[in-house]
């Protein structure tokens, strides 16, 4: 059996030396361990797929955490489905699993099934929210940072003639704040303005 290593890091700042000493400790070779920066979104990530390629029966695949390796829990499931398929063992250190064990493979199962309840979870009460905030007419999204008499004076200016350049200065709201003001799609400013008329008198 050979033993294979991989570590990433999302950004050049940062380093893979404590999952390398991490993966040596565990009794993975130095030169068996591919490090890479990259983002854990990435679907490329060159040093992963060419590690994937050596990898044979017997062989053993250890990282230091699940997110070093997997991008989704689909991506998990994917991966190390492929991996015994090819009769490649799958670990992580952080998490305690090891799939050459049939106590590995059950913890894992476990693992993924909840991860997947997990993410699932937090999409239905993020779905939920989002439609309780919507029927109750509260504005989703960062709030503008622009006054209702700024947009009201954009709005004024425009009317009167003035470039979309000129009424941004004349205010200090950026051009693209006037330009989005002009087509009238911060609702909140119109929803303020309309609630107000005498702004724009």
């Amino acid at each position: 059996m050979a033993e294979f290593g991989y570590a990433r890091v999302s950004t050049g700042d940062q380093s893979v030396d404590l999952q390398v000493r991490a993966l040596v400790e565990a009794g993975v070779p130095a030169t068996g361990i591919v490090t890479e920066t990259a983002s854990g979104t990435d679907p490329t990530r060159p040093g992963l797929r060419g590690l994937l390629g050596r990898l044979g029966e017997g062989d053993r695949l250890t990282v230091w955490r699940f997110d070093r390796v997997f991008r989704s829990t689909r991506h998990m499931l994917e991966l190390t489905d492929d991996l015994a398929t090819r009769g490649v063992e799958f670990r992580s250190l952080r998490e305690s699993i090891d799939t050459s064990t049939s106590m590995g493979r059950f913890f894992f199962t476990v693992v993924a099934a909840m991860s997947q309840m997990e993410a699932d979870l937090i999409r239905e009460r993020t779905s939920a929210g989002l439609a309780a905030a919507k029927a109750s007419g509260k504005q989703l999204g960062r709030p503008s940072a622009i006054t209702p008499a700024q947009a009201a004076m954009v709005r004024r200016l425009l009317a009167e003639g003035s470039t979309q350049r000129a009424a941004a200065a004349a205010t200090g709201v950026s051009r693209a704040a006037a330009g989005r003001l002009a087509r009238g799609e911060i609702t909140t400013l119109n929803d303020a303005i309309d609630d107000d008329p005498d702004l724009l008198t």
